[in-house]
């Protein structure tokens, strides 16, 4: 969860959804990876930039399952789920820093908004996730 200096929320609009999705940059651990270098590389990944300072850890693993609809269609058919080490952050720099037109683009558009958006924009199938996420570090955003 990427927040700014005001408090907001980083959200980037999903490219590969047939409805309108918008989340929070996330991914993958490579093999060899601690959750912090995971957590910088998909952001260089996702948003260009990892000018970020790390402002809490969530005390646990967070996890979600794909859908039935989605199993064996998204992520090539490779994954069922994730299972996700999540990090409060403070974005340090200026919102021109930030590019989701990176080589590995999973986001069209980006923007700021406040925690209590957040939860609507979100694939019904990650809502139960966001909402921990939420609770845990929801008074980062004031």
């Amino acid at each position: 969860m990427v927040f700014n200096r005001q408090g907001l929320i980083f959200v980037g609009k999903r490219i590969d959804q047939s409805i309108e999705a918008w989340q929070m940059p996330q991914g993958g651990i490579d093999e060899g990876e601690t959750p912090q270098e995971t957590m910088r590389r998909e952001l260089m990944e996702e948003i260009g930039t990892d000018n970020v300072e790390i402002l809490r850890e969530h005390p646990e693993w967070l996890t979600y399952e794909l859908p039935e609809h989605l199993l064996g269609v998204a992520w090539e058919g490779r994954y069922r789920g994730q299972r996700l080490k999540w990090f409060a952050l403070r974005f340090l720099g200026a919102d021109g820093e930030i590019d989701v037109k990176t080589p590995h683009q999973e986001f069209s558009d980006w923007r700021w908004i406040g925690i209590d958006a957040l939860l609507p924009l979100v694939v019904p199938f990650k809502r139960a996730i966001y909402a921990k996420v939420i609770e845990a570090f929801r008074d980062l955003a004031k």
